[in-house]
């Protein structure tokens, strides 16, 4: 594949990838990033950047000034580590027992501090301001509410966003208008039975068959109330409750997700188990509580961002390497930066080379990336700016 590194995020190499490596090495949960922020921090004040910390409790946020009568855009990096042990044998692995980089954060930190450095050259020429967002908590705290709360998109009027994608050939950049990544709620069903001997069921309310009824109910919702061409999900992932096998439940906990691409869908899905929850609970005479999360809102993609990011793609990838994203029905906190303010969220396709797509998924103990693609993220970036702000 023939990509065109920008010269300045290639004299960057060795910089971006023993970044990503350090990071990776010293793995953080969801607003414990201490460490990887203070190196944030520590990174973007020696650029001259104007930096604040503990945004959005442990976030970092770079701000880089030209022209104050400019538009001002934001480029988006999580930073935060999975709860999971890692099973590569790299020199890097994380020291911490239980905690990994599993999903690529730590690439997107070291990509956007990249484009950072090679940015900060230009504030002369800049036509406006940048905001460097380095996130908290995208892995399911919804990091991005928080730095919200505390006024990061004061003055913003575009906001961009990069995740490095092992679902996608090395190198592709997978963006597209209108909805990439789903709504992701979380629910939990409490089934409140009669119990019972297993050998005289009459009189009880047997809340293992109430289960049973409620989780093929529940896929009806998908097959037979939401449009087949508009993607939904509800998966019951969890099942605990039950003594014996002799002995007829009182009491089981059903726990899921739910996804959409939509909001009407994601409302339709809540609304429908509503209903279908209340149907089975009379039917049955049983008591069954349903406690419903909102997670993250569907990312959607604004119209003129994504053509403004597909135009600095193309000078790097070239235009074919430009495609529709591997979609999944995964969910992202960007949504509440892009629902705010016009965003774009894309993908940057970086397996190792010399592996097959899914070899190293995302969220399993083994993931890595091919490292050389984070000069390829960090060049998209440097694009951009120019485009927008030279």
């Amino acid at each position: 594949m023939n990509v065109t590194i920008r010269s300045e995020i290639q004299a960057l190499e060795n910089t971006i990838i023993s970044t990503r490596r350090d990071i990776h090495q010293h793995p953080e949960l969801a607003f414990e990033e201490h460490r990887t922020a203070e190196l944030v921090a520590n990174r973007l004040t020696s650029l001259g950047i104007d930096v604040e910390t503990g945004i959005g409790k442990t976030g970092v946020v770079g701000t880089l000034k030209g022209n104050p009568n400019g538009k001002t855009i934001a480029l988006r990096a999580d930073m935060d580590a999975l709860p999971m042990q890692e099973t590569s044998d790299i020199p890097y692995k994380s020291i911490h027992d239980g905690i990994m980089h599993a999903c690529g954060h730590d690439g997107h930190t070291a990509m956007l501090l990249g484009a950072a450095e090679a940015a900060s050259k230009l504030v002369g020429n800049l036509n406006g301001t940048i905001k460097f967002f380095f996130q908290p908590a995208e892995e399911g705290q919804g990091g991005a509410r928080y730095m919200i709360d505390d006024g990061v998109l004061e003055g913003v009027d575009e906001a961009y966003g990069i995740h490095l994608w092992n679902y996608q050939k090395y190198g592709t950049v997978g963006v597209k208008p209108g909805p990439i990544m789903a709504a992701a709620d979380i629910f939990k069903i409490i089934i409140h039975g009669k119990g019972g001997h297993g050998a005289a069921p009459q009189g009880t309310q047997d809340a293992v068959l109430i289960a049973a009824h409620i989780i093929q109910t529940l896929q009806t919702i998908v097959s037979r109330n939401t449009n087949p061409i508009e993607s939904t999900v509800v998966t019951v992932g969890q099942i605990n409750g039950g003594y014996n096998f002799n002995i007829i439940a009182d009491e089981i906990i059903l726990k899921g997700t739910s996804r959409a691409y939509t909001k009407k869908n994601q409302l339709l899905i809540k609304k429908r188990m509503k209903d279908i929850i209340k149907g089975l609970e009379k039917s049955f005479g049983a008591n069954i509580k349903l406690n419903y999360e909102d997670g993250y809102p569907p990312v959607i993609n604004d119209i003129k961002t994504t053509s403004f990011l597909e135009k600095a793609a193309h000078n790097i990838v070239g235009k074919r390497n430009v495609i529709k994203p591997y979609l999944s029905m995964g969910g992202e906190d960007f949504s509440y930066f892009s629902n705010k303010v016009p965003g774009c969220f894309f993908f940057l396709g970086s397996a190792p080379i010399n592996e097959k797509l899914m070899q190293s998924p995302h969220h399993c103990s083994h993931f890595n990336i091919d490292e050389s693609v984070m000069l390829i993220g960090s060049s998209i970036f440097i694009n951009l700016i120019e485009s927008r702000l030279m």
